[in-house]
């Protein structure tokens, strides 16, 4: 018989047993027993193209539950149907909910045409962004080498309308949303330098130079309604955009400046991430990062109201906590007003870089990429760069991760969550062995996805 002490000690060590084994349960992560993530398994791998070079930059869902594909094309032969030169060219692919294409088109002039993002508008149509050099077939003007050149298309992908924006320089035109109003901001890079002030629809008395953001303001038919830049003297680009309650903007991106808009950067490049007001002025501005080069590619909102920035990271001090190798993807949870409420960096010990961040329909997260690391986070690495894709949820941590790719180059530029809850990922391809089984011309834009 136990006595009573014992018997009281005896209920004491169960009760803390049975607390601290609900409590790893609850906390457990999805990984693997060797503490890796759980690699996802992938339905097929496709390559799409001719015999020069494609790539697809940009995917969403469609109503029907397919999806569209933005990029690229060089090629007039293989796979890419009525192109009759070898110059670039916007390439839009449209596939059902059983991943068929059912048409494409392509768009552009005689010079360099290359889009770079793609959105569903609230006509059912799309409205399509990138740069282009040309000023004939598609193109009704160019003001002088690269222009913003935006599209707008039925739900067939036929011209509706298209637009060009910039001056004498570089300008090249990188992320589109559909506002709140049913008009629509376009933000890329403004060679400020070649349009001495005239970026802006009032003209600025700050100095600028080189590249800046340049967010510009047009309503439902494409008019502009007005046009910023921001940056400072050095290198400014933005890649994505979002839309806040206010009816205001936040803009993410990189910069290396240190002087104008940019009064805090914290060494090298820098997550440089803004927010502007419904008519362009500037809010706040926020640098986010280490003394290496930080730069930030996407963002999105999370369930709780504040904001997902996604990039990657040399850093590993200051705001960067950890770093794995020679580059992660870095990721930082922000509060609307700019405040840094968490970062988590993936990846391992070579160079990984993340591209693109969508929500899925539990509240997490997809982010893809490109990695040349084979450890920590990740399984294998078969050669140069490998496409990369993982699954976060709410809190930062990893659910499954997969790399595919061949002996060359293989990137992944965009992933999209279907409503079967299987993942599609774009980005473009060299390789013709191991996961790519074929290889049509020198880059081919590729696709796959997982179970």
């Amino acid at each position: 018989m136990f006595s009573r002490s014992k018997k009281y000690n005896l209920l004491t060590y169960l009760l803390i047993f049975i607390l601290l084994a609900f409590n790893c349960s609850k906390n457990e992560s999805p990984t693997k027993p060797n503490n890796k993530p759980i690699e996802k398994e992938i339905d097929f791998i496709k390559t799409f193209g001719g015999s020069k070079n494609e790539s697809a930059r940009s995917a969403i869902k469609t109503l029907d539950g397919g999806y569209a594909i933005l990029g690229f094309t060089q090629s007039g032969d293989g796979d890419i149907l009525n192109k009759t030169n070898e110059s670039f060219d916007y390439l839009l692919l449209k596939y059902s909910q059983d991943h068929i294409l059912q048409w494409q088109k392509t768009y552009g002039g005689s010079d360099d045409d290359r889009g770079s993002d793609i959105i569903k508008t609230s006509d059912g149509g799309y409205a399509i962004l990138g740069s282009s050099k040309s000023n004939d077939g598609d193109v009704s003007e160019n003001n002088g080498f690269n222009d913003f050149w935006l599209l707008k298309s039925n739900s067939f992908g036929d011209i509706i309308w298209e637009k060009t924006f910039g001056f004498s320089g570089a300008d090249d035109g990188l992320s589109i949303i559909q506002t709140q109003d049913a008009g629509f901001l376009i933000v890329g890079v403004l060679d400020v330098t070649a349009s001495a002030g005239q970026g802006n629809t009032k003209l600025s008395s700050k100095r600028h130079a080189g590249g800046d953001y340049w967010a510009i303001k047009l309503n439902s038919t494409g008019t502009l309604q007005w046009s910023k830049y921001f940056g400072g003297t050095f290198t400014d680009t933005p890649y994505d955009v979002i839309q806040t309650d206010d009816n205001g903007y936040i803009i993410v991106g990189s910069s290396d400046s240190t002087d104008v808009d940019i009064k805090n950067n914290k060494g090298s490049y820098d997550f440089w991430i803004i927010k502007i007001s419904e008519i362009g002025e500037l809010v706040w501005e926020k640098s986010f990062g280490g003394s290496q080069a930080d730069e930030a590619r996407g963002i999105v909102k999370t369930n709780d109201g504040n904001y997902l920035i996604i990039g990657d990271t040399r850093s590993e001090d200051t705001d960067v906590s950890l770093n794995k190798g020679a580059a992660d993807f870095w990721i930082i949870k922000m509060s609307p007003n700019g405040d840094l409420i968490w970062e988590k960096t993936f990846g391992g010990s070579s160079f990984d870089a993340a591209r693109s961040v969508s929500k899925t329909q539990d509240g997490g997260f997809i982010i893809c990429g490109s990695s040349r690391s084979a450890n920590v986070d990740l399984n294998n690495n078969y050669g140069q760069n490998d496409a990369w894709v993982i699954k976060i949820d709410n809190n930062g941590n990893i659910i499954w991760q997969k790399s595919i790719g061949g002996t060359e180059v293989d990137l992944a530029y965009d992933a999209i969550e279907l409503n079967d809850n299987s993942v599609i990922i774009i980005g473009e391809s060299s390789s013709s062995n191991l996961d790519i089984t074929e290889n049509k011309g020198f880059s081919d834009l590729l696709i796959f996805k997982t179970k």
